[in-house]
């Protein structure tokens, strides 16, 4: 997670803040329970991927839209590249807005899942797969167990918002 650098003059600090919005529903999509995640683990990958975008050396940031879960309890790090334990299901594409104060991305994007599984993590993506020359996760949320059935699916919504100082 970014913090606010500590400076007596904070009139250039830039606030970033996280959350993941996981609502599990049924198979007939009627909503079981809705959990708000805030403040996570953004990767130095991405941050990386700010500085290149900067320097106009590489990087895009209108690929970070692939979502996938996993069932890992293990402690977020900003040095993880993936998720621990990914569930064996195909990465979901995600509906990219920006919100209307246009200082936040989101990406909603729901999974389906086609057995019994404890969903513990949520990752954010640029590529579609894992193996995909240069892929790179974003951010990686960890959260206390969603107990999904077959047929049962999360909707992800993931939001960062960026507050300028001054």
């Amino acid at each position: 997670m970014w913090k606010k650098k500590k400076e007596s003059n904070l009139n250039n600090a830039v606030d970033v803040h996280t959350e993941l919005v996981a609502r599990h529903l049924d198979k007939n999509g009627r909503e079981i329970q809705r959990r708000v995640i805030k403040n996570k683990v953004v990767t130095n990958a991405f941050v990386y991927d700010i500085v290149d975008v900067l320097k106009g050396t590489s990087g895009k940031f209108d690929l970070y839209k692939w979502h996938d879960s996993g069932i890992s309890t293990a402690a977020e790090t900003a040095a993880q590249t993936g998720l621990l334990s990914r569930v064996a299901t195909a990465h979901t594409v995600g509906t990219q807005v920006e919100t209307a104060s246009s200082n936040a991305y989101q990406s909603v994007a729901t999974k389906t899942y086609t057995s019994t599984k404890s969903i513990t993590e949520h990752g954010l993506f640029n590529a579609s797969a894992t193996g995909v020359a240069g892929r790179k996760m974003m951010d990686r949320t960890l959260f206390a167990a969603i107990n999904v059935a077959n047929g049962d699916s999360i909707e992800f919504t993931f939001t960062i918002t960026f507050s300028s100082g001054g």
